[in-house]
């Protein structure tokens, strides 16, 4: 990794904003956790769980919320949402590598593409004829482009990231290793006990600043295309069917599988582990928590959890009356006794 640049606080509040209590001439280096900052690091607090760290470290500075801006004496940033704030300064101090443009001697570019200038193609890539790739654009090692396969501008594939024909990526699309892109759809129909397979004529239609993660598969449409929307995040080990749509700046976290057609709306969050069933509709802004198995379309915004899923409420009410089911259990099993004793003779 290369060195990151030192910026004094004052040049970082001048660019993201926020409150500078102490020695805005403070130079920091690189971004770290309260716990391992020296004193060119900048660290941050976002939950009080953490307030103990807060006291022992030796950061330079550190990046607090409003109401923990008197939690210390150290320099700091005060700002509206430390998290976020944190996020941008970490990218400012670890942008992304900087790859050299050209194509490696050992990868295939096949007739009908033209690779721009500004392109990178690794080592054992392979690339399909009439391909289009926009400026910018980086095709890590081993990685395979089908026929037809479109790709936009200042987008990255890291190493072995397979794209099957015909799909179209946009720009400041990133995708992570071993990703699949466009496979066939899980089509197939029972005869006489054989299972037939359905040709798989969609594609897969990815918008702007999507990131893929790492071993994500996202399968070619039946007959219409699947779509990821702009500025969807998916997480690592996701399955994403045929034929599925999901919608702009939705975030699916590990281990998700979404079954075929499935309509997933815009700002939805998807917990890790969650399993989604075919043929549903889940409306916008849907918080779905970690592990719920989804078996009807949600109308609503609102968070839902559980088995089947159902709205956060009445789930964290469920699970509550469960946890008290032995002790409801020995309360019947004691009045049941009483009942059945005789009765006393006058």
């Amino acid at each position: 990794m290369a060195k990151a640049e030192k910026y004094r606080l004052a040049q970082i509040v001048e660019r993201f904003g926020g409150e500078i209590l102490g020695d805005p001439q403070t130079s920091i280096s690189q971004v770290a956790t309260l716990e391992s900052a020296g004193a060119r690091h900048i660290g941050f607090l976002a939950h009080s769980k953490y307030n103990e760290l807060l006291a022992g470290t030796r950061a330079g500075a550190v990046i607090l919320g409003r109401a923990d801006s008197g939690l210390t004496k150290l320099t700091r940033i005060v700002c509206d949402d430390p998290y976020l704030y944190f996020a941008k300064v970490s990218a400012l101090f670890n942008p992304p590598q900087t790859v050299t443009p050209g194509v490696h001697k050992t990868a295939v570019v096949e007739r009908g593409t033209t690779v721009p200038a500004s392109a990178s193609i690794g080592a054992g890539a392979y690339v399909g004829r009439r391909v289009k790739l926009g400026t910018g654009v980086v095709i890590g090692a081993g990685c395979h482009l089908g026929d037809g396969v479109e790709i936009g501008a200042a987008s990255r594939l890291y190493p072995r990231v397979t794209i099957y024909p015909g799909c179209r990526l946009g720009q400041r699309v990133l995708v992570h290793s071993g990703a699949v892109i466009g496979a066939d759809g899980f089509g197939i129909v029972l005869d006489n006990g054989i299972w037939r397979k359905i040709p798989q004529l969609g594609r897969v239609m990815i918008g702007n600043d999507v990131e893929i993660g790492a071993n994500t598969c996202i399968d070619r449409g039946a007959l219409g295309d699947t779509v990821v929307e702009d500025g969807v995040k998916l997480d690592n080990l996701i399955q994403i069917a045929h034929n599925v749509h999901i919608g702009a700046h939705t975030a699916i976290a590990g281990c998700v599988g979404i079954a075929g057609s499935t309509r997933i709306g815009k700002h939805c969050m998807i917990g890790g582990g969650v399993g989604i069933v075919g043929h549903l509709d889940i409306a916008d802004r849907v918080i779905i928590h970690g592990g719920a198995v989804v078996t009807k379309s949600i109308r609503k915004a609102g968070t839902y959890g559980g088995h089947p899923a159902e709205d956060s409420r009445s789930w964290t009410r469920n699970m509550a009356r469960l946890r008290h089911l032995d002790t409801l259990r020995e309360r019947i099993r004691q009045i049941e006794q009483q009942l059945s004793l005789p009765e006393e003779k006058a």
